[in-house]
């Protein structure tokens, strides 16, 4: 196979195990990479780069930071690029058909989920917060939907209870990296030949929002139990406490699934093994918390600061 011109689009830290993967491979050429624009960031606010930036800049590949990739000036841009293939993973816009089309072997996208299933921006978390056993990465040629396009290949890999967004992120990026450099050869070479999604199955994973991570303390522990694994570390698990000042915003850390039953949301017991809760089902032991603008804490430290006492209600 003649050495590939390739063109990388992708942003956030889940890009750049791909890029990384394509950068050591000598079977083609990643001719330009295409990130979003710095943003602001931190307390003071000043301009970011992508993670996916900070990887290409080093490597001296051209980097373009087109604010819209639906711009006549971007695509004039690109087009001197002479891409083969554009590679997508992560980048945080959905691409026009004029550039679908502008590479002659199309686009092809890492999409961290089996799809059709958790077609959209949280795959991963959403996954985790379902309670589902298993998850995977799909190398989909892409067209103008979202991540509708047929699929080429796909691996699978288990969710156990160890598991939460962050590591199951950090697996699936390894996965994707490596199922697409496996992937593009054959695929160019046309071994593969892309199928379309099902149409059973399909299911979406909305944008994660602040308010995911309020503990709904009605529902079964284990449900829960899940959720925070899915939003951590972002947005958090947290709930509030009220107390004579107010209300008390706490995060939670760490905490597992007890069967126990008692009220939703009660204090059913606070002391140096936790803060057992309960729960639509069961209760959940809290080990690891830290109240709003504060450190955080093992519980039993926490308890030393914070009184907190069985009975009291969180909501």
């Amino acid at each position: 196979m003649a050495a590939l011109n390739i063109i990388f689009m992708g942003t956030a830290e889940l890009s750049c195990a791909s890029l990384s993967a394509l950068l050591a491979d000598a079977r083609w050429r990643v001719a330009a990479v295409v990130t979003q624009p710095d943003r602001p960031k931190g307390r003071n606010l000043a301009a970011q780069p992508s993670p996916v930036k900070v990887l290409a800049l080093p490597a001296g590949v051209p980097v373009l930071q087109p604010a819209h990739t639906r711009d006549d000036a971007f695509l004039a841009e690109l087009r001197p690029f002479q891409p083969d293939l554009i590679v997508v993973v992560a980048y945080g816009q959905i691409l026009p058909q004029s550039l679908l089309d502008l590479p002659r072997h199309g686009c092809l996208n890492v999409h961290t989920s089996l799809l059709p299933r958790y077609r959209g921006a949280a795959p991963i978390q959403w996954a985790v917060a379902n309670g589902d056993a298993e998850t995977g990465v799909t190398i989909m040629k892409m067209d103008a939907g979202l991540d509708t396009g047929p699929i080429l290949t796909q691996e699978r890999t288990p969710i156990t209870p160890q598991d939460d967004a962050a590591t199951l992120h950090e697996r699936l990026a390894r996965l994707g990296a490596g199922l697409l450099v496996q992937t593009i050869p054959d695929y160019v070479a046309g071994k593969i030949t892309p199928q379309p999604q099902p149409a059973a199955g399909v299911t979406y994973a909305a944008k994660i929002k602040k308010e995911d991570g309020r503990i709904l303390w009605h529902q079964p522990a284990v449900q829960i139990w899940n959720r925070f694994r899915a939003f951590t570390p972002w947005p958090g698990a947290f709930t509030q406490h009220t107390t004579a000042s107010g209300q008390l915003l706490l995060k939670i850390w760490r905490a597992v699934v007890v069967p126990r039953a008692g009220p939703a949301g009660e204090i059913l017991s606070a002391d140096r093994d936790g803060l057992l809760v309960g729960c639509g089902q069961d209760a959940l032991r809290i080990t690891e918390l830290q109240r709003e603008g504060g450190r955080r804490l093992s519980a039993r430290d926490f308890l030393a600061g914070h009184p907190l006492r069985p009975g009291d209600k969180f909501g």
